[in-house]
């Protein structure tokens, strides 16, 4: 007589129209692919403790592992046993879990198409946000224009209905004017976009567009490791640029040359140093001048009341000694007020007096 596990039957949304899989003892051993592995395992949840996990796959995740489950035929126990012990295997096997790109990226490799795959991990690595549209809001504006330009006015249309509306305004201020105009027209009379185009839109963008901007849009390495080192404690900063220096002097040059340091905001201007002091955190200033060289103290000192400077001289000899590591990250404090506020335009900070600004 058979036994019950031989002749049980999974299902899932049994009995309301949904698709059912009985398992037998007369199915078939075979190899499954990765989606068809996705879709055994859901079916075996069935609806109960499948559903958080429906909930957690985007349009194009369901369709396959839904496209998959209707094709899937049955399957034997022996088969959804090897597949439950296959996966808790692999959950547990290191007695922990890291999420990463890598391990993301393995972990699709073995449930989807190496193309899905590759789609993707492309809209991973891309701008920040949830779906194609989100991605392109975050896209800077003039590498989104430049784009758009070479592209047809109603799909250019469809693209910025889509977006942000303070992201689309700027991309069509740096359209050309006229293309720009025409853009607005066809927005203007722009009715609900078709499915079906408003899909190949998408997958255009992810394909010609999404998929190249890190190439297109990559930072200058120096540029990278010139800020990476602004986070070094003074110490690691100079034991790695000595380092470098021995090894490739031009290289430690041009990150000496990026770097904004403590003692750069000794060249800013007299209503930027102003701006700066009604920002920080007064606490902070004492600090971080006492691990100041004589150039930069006295420019702070000249840009405070004659009152403020002298309070200010007096709270720093009362600090007494103090460690190098907390005078860096009052230094470091200091620093991130100065670039915070010239990224939002209210001061202009330079490496040197009379440069052009340095954008951060």
């Amino acid at each position: 007589m058979a036994s019950a596990a031989d002749n049980r039957a999974l299902t899932f949304g049994g009995g309301n129209g949904g698709p059912s899989l009985t398992v037998s003892s007369s199915g078939t051993q075979r190899t499954l692919t990765g989606t068809e592995k996705a879709a055994a395992l859901m079916l075996a949840l069935g609806e109960k403790f499948g559903a958080p996990i429906w909930g957690q796959l985007d349009e194009v995740e369901i369709k396959q592992v839904s496209s998959a489950m209707s094709r899937l035929g049955p399957i034997t126990p022996q088969m959804l046993d090897d597949l439950l012990v296959e996966f808790v295997t692999k959950v547990s096997s290191s007695g922990a879990l890291t999420g990463n790109l890598d391990t993301t990226e393995r972990l699709l490799m073995s449930v989807l198409p190496p193309d899905k795959v590759s789609l993707i991990m492309e809209e991973i690595r891309g701008p920040a946000g949830r779906n194609m549209w989100e991605k392109l809001s975050n896209v800077q504006e003039n590498v989104l224009a430049n784009y758009l330009k070479n592209e047809y006015p109603q799909t250019v249309a469809v693209v910025l209905s889509k977006i942000r509306s303070d992201h689309a305004a700027r991309v069509l201020a740096i359209l050309p004017e006229d293309f720009a105009l025409e853009v607005v027209n066809r927005m203007l009379r722009m009715e609900a976009v078709q499915k079906d185009i408003l899909d190949k839109v998408e997958q255009t963008l992810r394909v010609e567009f999404m998929s190249n901007l890190s190439h297109t849009s990559r930072r200058d390495s120096h540029e990278l490791m010139a800020e990476i080192f602004n986070k070094f404690d003074r110490t690691t900063e100079a034991r790695f640029l000595t380092a470098l220096e021995d090894e490739n002097r031009e290289a430690a040059d041009k990150i000496k040359t990026l770097m904004f340091t403590f003692d750069d905001l000794g060249k800013l201007d007299a209503a930027a140093i102003q701006t700066l002091l009604r920002s920080i955190e007064k606490d902070k200033l004492g600090l971080a001048l006492k691990g100041a060289n004589d150039t930069v103290r006295d420019f702070f000192f000249q840009n405070m009341s004659s009152r403020a400077a002298a309070n200010l001289k007096e709270e720093m000899d009362g600090l007494g000694p103090v460690r190098l590591r907390d005078v860096d990250e009052a230094q470091s404090s200091l620093i991130n007020t100065a670039k915070d506020l010239a990224a939002r335009g209210e001061i202009m900070i330079t490496k040197n007096k009379g440069e052009d600004e340095l954008v951060y």
